[in-house]
Parts: C-alpha cells; sequence; structure tokens
C-alpha cells in the first residue's frame, strides 16, 4: 500500500508525514508540496528538507494562478497585511467569516490535485495535517471533520472507491499533534510555519503564536529560531 502525503514544510504536514512512513515505510510515501502563490518560497524549500530527511519522493506542483482573483494576505499579490494577533482575536472582527489569512477553497483545491496524482502514482492514502485549532471559530472552515468527510466521500466515490483521505488530526488540537510528532522524533527543527518569509519567524503571526504555544503546552521550547 502507497500513501501521498500533502507536505507544507510545517508543523502538521510534517507530523503526519512522519506517520505516514512509520505505517507504510518510506519507500511507499510519496510527498506532495504546493505552491499557491505565498509571499515566500520558505515553507517550500523546508517540505523539501523534511522529504530529504525521511528519504521520500518528493512532487512540487503550482497552482498559484487558481488564486490569482483572490486578496488573501497570505499571496504575493495581495496588498494586505497579515495580521499580528492569535485567531480567536481575529474572528471577533469577522462576522462569521474565515480569517484574511483564509486561501479560498484551498484546501479542496489541494484534495482534489492531490488525488489525480494519487491515483496516477498507485496510491491508496492521501494524508493532511489539518486539526481542530485551525477549524475552531470558522477560521478556516476546510480544515473542520464536515469538510473533511465531505471531501473524502467525494474522492473515494470519485476514484471509484480506490482512494480515501487520512486526517490523523481533525480531532486533536495543535499541542496534540506536536504532543504526537515529539513521541516520534519529528526533525520540527527542519520546519517552517511562519507567514512571513524573513530569516527568522516573526513569531507574531497567528500560526507563530499557535506553534509556540503548542510546544510550550507540551512542556518543551520550539526548536527553531524567532525575531
Amino acid at each position: 500500500m502507497k500513501a501521498l502525503v500533502l507536505i507544507s514544510g510545517g508543523v502538521d504536514s510534517t507530523t503526519c508525514l512522519a506517520l505516514a512512513v512509520k505505517e507504510y515505510g518510506n519507500e511507499n510515501v510519496i510527498g506532495l508540496s504546493i505552491f499557491y502563490g505565498q509571499r515566500h518560497k520558505k515553507e517550500i524549500e523546508a517540505a523539501n528538507s523534511v522529504c530529504d530527511y525521511y528519504k521520500v519522493e518528493h512532487i512540487t506542483l503550482d497552482l498559484s494562478t487558481m488564486f490569482q482573483f483572490s486578496d488573501c494576505s497570505l499571496l504575493e499579490h495581495s496588498d494586505e497585511e497579515i495580521p499580528e494577533e492569535a485567531y480567536s482575536e481575529q474572528l471577533k472582527k469577522t462576522d462569521g467569516k474565515p480569517v484574511s489569512t483564509y486561501v479560498p477553497f484551498r484546501n479542496g483545491l489541494f484534495l482534489s490535485s492531490a488525488s489525480a496524482i494519487a491515483l496516477s502514482k498507485g496510491c491508496s492514502k492521501i494524508y493532511y495535517g489539518a486539526h481542530s485549532d485551525d477549524a475552531a471559530g470558522n477560521a478556516y472552515p476546510d480544515c473542520s471533520k464536515e469538510f473533511n468527510d465531505a471531501m473524502n466521500t467525494a474522492i473515494y466515490e470519485g476514484s471509484g472507491k480506490q482512494l480515501e483521505i487520512v486526517a490523523p488530526f481533525i480531532g486533536l488540537n495543535k499541542a496534540g499533534v506536536v504532543g504526537m510528532g515529539l513521541k516520534l522524533g519529528v526533525p520540527y527543527e527542519l520546519t517552517w510555519s511562519c507567514y512571513e518569509g524573513h530569516d527568522k519567524a516573526c513569531g507574531k503571526c497567528g500560526t507563530c503564536i499557535d506553534r509556540k504555544k503548542a510546544f510550550e503546552e507540551n512542556g518543551t521550547v520550539d526548536p527553531i529560531s524567532y525575531e
């Protein structure tokens, strides 16, 4: 059995990759990284380092033109500022809508594209690292259990019942993901989560705040450097 893992180079997807390698062996795991027009390439560089570490095949795909009409603050063509506060604070200002760093239906596009590649490469599973903290309060609705279940049904049926989605963290928060990864010996020093592309992580954006908190809740220090 072979598995394809959506790997962004961050904490969640890297932990997913570690789980898949443990389950199937690195010779049966493929990493897929997708460039979507984000402001920097540090995510892709981190994903490459992680795939090298685990000795898995690494495929990259450019879907940036799909988001050319979006003004999401994560995208390189956007003039919007990336918020420097926790998602919970951002959601107080969105009137029930996703946060400004939500890329329109990104996980839907990623999973659909991954399905085509997975089927072509003989994989029967697609792993991705959605977790409950990202889904909470509708910050990233394409990380929710409801979204995952619907996509899993569509992909399973649309693939002729050949392909399933595995979202092992859908019921966990980020601290739970990190706790699992620490037990697996995940090389978090190779990962990158920050929405900015500086030499060091900013420590102020929503994902940096969540990441630092997750390590603190596990009684350890995040191994990457912050400004």
